[in-house]
């Protein structure tokens, strides 16, 4: 993570870092209580401050290598759809672990593939990671569709592994290797 501005650019996409000027149309799309409902960690309801805060922690945790968070935008318009990230950026093991958000105006249009799949690509061939997995809870089969067509691995569930409105959830994990990864394209 040497580079202090990382930018992935895709067919479609670019994924760059959050700004506080963001923050009005993060709240707009992740206070969606579709999005709080299908992720697990953004609460319902979202607001403006909080999502000022989000930008404001992503950038330091970016600063202490430990996360490294990008907005989502169409390419052409620049129009903010969602967020991709690394989390949990654990150097001594070299892994990372994956989450995102689409905003739901987005969905099904394969904006989620194509952002972990670019964030991935940077994981394996820019920061030498040697491993990457994620969490989606598994009545979110959407997030596991997206995992594999990224070549991602089921590799289990964590039953009731996290309390979400008040339930407890299951919770599956994919994960990739760089060498399956580097094998594959």
């Amino acid at each position: 993570m040497d580079d202090p501005e990382p930018e992935l650019l895709t067919r479609r996409l670019h994924l760059r870092l959050p700004r506080q000027e963001d923050a009005h149309e993060i709240t707009r799309l992740a206070g969606d209580p579709e999005i709080s409902a299908n992720t697990l960690e953004i609460p319902y309801p979202y607001n403006e401050r909080m999502a000022r805060d989000w930008i404001s922690e992503v950038d330091q945790k970016r600063d202490q290598r430990s996360e490294l968070v990008f907005i989502i935008a169409n390419r052409t318009s620049g129009e903010i759809i969602g967020a991709v990230g690394l989390m949990s950026l654990d150097q001594e093991h070299s892994r990372g672990k994956i989450g995102y958000w689409i905003g739901r105006p987005f969905w099904n249009r394969g904006y989620a593939t194509e952002a972990v799949c670019a964030v991935l690509d940077y994981s394996f061939r820019v920061l030498n990671l040697r491993r990457v997995y994620a969490f989606y809870l598994t009545r979110n089969k959407a997030s596991g569709r997206v995992m594999d067509k990224c070549g991602m691995r089921y590799e289990g569930v964590l039953r009731q592994h996290i309390k979400k409105n008040g339930n407890f959830e299951d919770v599956a994990i994919h994960g990739i290797l760089r060498e399956e990864y580097l094998s594959n394209g």
